[in-house]
């Protein structure tokens, strides 16, 4: 059959394949573009920007584990108007959909991150990340109280109509009453999952590997509970949803689609490869036309329950 289609929208936002990068794990983009065609990518996730400049934890603030990896980075980062000077006028010599993952430390700071984004018409879309486990401020709170969560998107979607993608805490009780809040509120779409909050310890030490004593678990360990919360979230909502947590392979990432997510992120694995995310849009390219699939619109949330 001919290429089968794999293009996505996420409101305005049009993806001309289902693959992101997970924020976080690819800088900015330029660290990465002397190792993979920028332009293949579906679009380019950011790390975090809050409205001000941010120095992050103190070190250890990664931690190898069996299947994974720990981190307390501490979402350190330039702030807003930072980026926009260093970093954006980069993705002038690039087609690639930019979206720049945002946090803040108050419902206020939210507001005052997308304002200043809002105005860059390079700048596609915003993830919103009210879900971080490695801040002590804001970051998780934000992610586990429902109220608190609601606020946060209320002040983001009252300051642009870019489009908006809240990205979700795993350790709720209930993932599917954010996933429905952050719909009411306006959100565009749906991040799932952030790394899970998780620990280590050094037994000659005693001492926590991290020097925030717990940090976020990602990597392979996660992707079962990634999933999960996918087609939980999907149960419930119509807005697209970005899947993460554990993609290395084409077959991890048609788990996330034909679960609920109409798009994918790779995260963990651009440390130990550059060349994944590429890898998994060609896989699941050759999936589809194997199975005369004609689009990928028509393989989301098919999982036969």
């Amino acid at each position: 059959m001919k290429n089968p289609d794999l293009s996505v929208k996420i409101g305005s936002l049009e993806m001309k394949n289902p693959v992101t990068v997970a924020s976080g794990t690819f800088g900015y983009g330029p660290e990465y573009a002397d190792y993979v065609d920028l332009d293949r990518l579906g679009a380019i996730t950011v790390k975090g920007i809050s409205a001000v400049s941010h120095v992050g934890n103190q070190t250890p603030r990664t931690f190898e584990t069996a299947s994974g990896m720990l981190n307390a980075i501490g979402l350190p980062g330039p702030g807003a108007e930072g980026f926009l000077k260093k970093y954006l006028p980069f993705y002038e010599n690039y087609k690639v959909p930019l979206i720049v993952n945002i946090w803040g430390k108050t419902v206020e700071e939210y507001g005052r991150v997308t304002e200043i984004l809002d105005a860059p018409a390079r700048v596609d879309a915003l993830e919103v990340n009210v879900s971080c486990p490695n801040v002590k401020e804001g970051g998780a709170l934000y992610g586990t109280d429902v109220d608190l969560f609601r606020s946060v998107v209320d002040e983001v979607r009252a300051k642009t109509e870019k489009p908006i993608i809240i990205k979700l805490a795993p350790n709720v009780a209930n993932i599917k009453q954010f996933a429905i809040a952050a719909e009411e509120c306006g959100a565009d779409g749906l991040s799932i999952m952030n790394s899970y909050p998780a620990m280590g310890i050094d037994i000659e030490t005693r001492k926590p590997q991290l020097a925030n004593r717990t940090g976020g678990l990602s990597g392979p360990a996660i992707k079962p509970i990634a999933i999960k919360l996918v087609w939980e979230a999907a149960q419930v909502v119509d807005i697209p949803i970005i899947g993460m947590g554990g993609i290395t392979s084409p077959e991890d990432a048609l788990e996330f689609i034909i679960a609920g997510a109409s798009s994918v992120a790779v995260g963990t694995a651009n440390f130990t490869d550059p060349s994944t995310a590429v890898r998994v849009i060609d896989g699941i390219e050759n999936w589809l036309a194997a199975k005369n699939i004609a689009a990928i619109d028509d393989l989301v949330g098919t999982v036969r329950i």
